[in-house]
């Protein structure tokens, strides 16, 4: 594949960092090889050059440190994780069993000898959520982490048919695959913020909530695409758009980057739109809204500092069991 030049992507949030940022890398580092999730050096150098941590301090730049922390290594669990499905040969019935088994044991079942590594560390994440947070964040962020673990099965589905979706059938596994969902329930815990079941079901944020999803899911596929391409991965928006409309990969790109800079503008017009419900509302709503900006810009920036859109390697889930 000839070299690309990726365009810039809009982005009128301006990008922060957590002032705790310099004690992420070995917080993150001494987490995973305490619960043994490096299994070589190749998946430990995988690890270093893909600078998660950058990410927390980026995405949740308001947060204090304890809760930082479990963000942190929950952003750790998810991308081993992620690795695990996207470069294994991993069954679709056998994801299936390793998800059931990790929502039993967010939902508070006890580890045992027989659980992988994975499903003791996130167990502790668990744990440190229920002390720091309440239990019905608890279960919002189990809430999203099914709707997770779903994606992640539809696509092992597509990709074990070799079926390269069309957009529509594409976006729709995206949003879940790419864990927004999940990295928002945890911007509420970061933030401490008390979104009520009202805000929650408002029409107005959850179109909000989902045009920030495709902000990011976009985004993401258009910096993954060369590394997908390079190992034969075709679910990525460039290479959807590039197969269903027999395009030029650099005419994909130009128009993802096209549909990406349209959301953010239409995001920014839909959010002067919210009404008034009143001043306690309105605070948790703009504190909401600054959770989101934040993941936004946040996620844009992180790219400048990690290399883990180089990385080609194959992957062996055998290895994590």
């Amino acid at each position: 594949m000839q070299k690309l030049i990726l365009p810039d992507l809009y982005c009128p949030f301006p990008s922060q960092i957590n002032k705790y940022a310099d004690v992420l890398e070995e917080s993150a580092l001494k987490w995973v090889l305490r619960f043994n999730l490096l299994t070589d050096d190749l998946t430990y150098q995988r690890f270093l050059k893909a600078k998660f941590y950058m990410l927390v301090a980026l995405a949740y730049p308001y947060c204090q440190l304890e809760q930082l922390k479990v963000a942190n290594d929950w952003m750790s669990w998810i991308f081993i994780w992620d690795d695990q499905c996207d470069m294994s040969t991993l069954k679709p019935e056998v994801l299936k069993v390793f998800h059931k088994r990790f929502v039993q044991i967010l939902n508070g079942a006890a580890v045992t000898s027989q659980d992988i590594p994975l499903s003791h560390a996130l167990s502790d994440i668990r744990q440190r959520m229920l002390r720091l947070g309440s239990k019905n964040l608890l279960n919002h962020f189990i809430h999203t982490f099914k709707d997770y673990f779903h994606g992640c099965e539809q696509e092992a589905n597509m990709s074990t048919q070799k079926i390269i979706p069309d957009v529509e059938t594409y976006m729709s596994t995206r949003r879940s695959t790419i864990g927004v969902e999940t990295s928002l329930a945890l911007t509420e815990f970061c933030d401490k913020l008390n979104i009520s079941d009202f805000l929650r079901n408002n029409e107005i944020l959850q179109k909000i909530k989902l045009m920030t999803t495709n902000i990011i899911c976009w985004s993401n596929d258009i910096f993954s695409f060369p590394k997908e391409f390079a190992i034969g991965h075709v679910h990525n928006l460039v290479l959807v758009l590039h197969h269903q409309q027999k395009i030029p990969l650099m005419s994909a790109v130009n128009l993802a980057v096209e549909m990406h800079d349209k959301e953010v503008t239409n995001l920014m017009e839909l959010e002067a739109s919210i009404p008034s419900y009143g001043e306690e509302l309105d605070s948790e709503i703009a504190k909401y809204l600054l959770g989101l900006h934040a993941w936004i810009s946040g996620h844009l920036e992180w790219y400048s500092y990690s290399g883990r859109y180089q990385t080609r390697e194959k992957s062996d889930l055998a290895k994590v069991s």
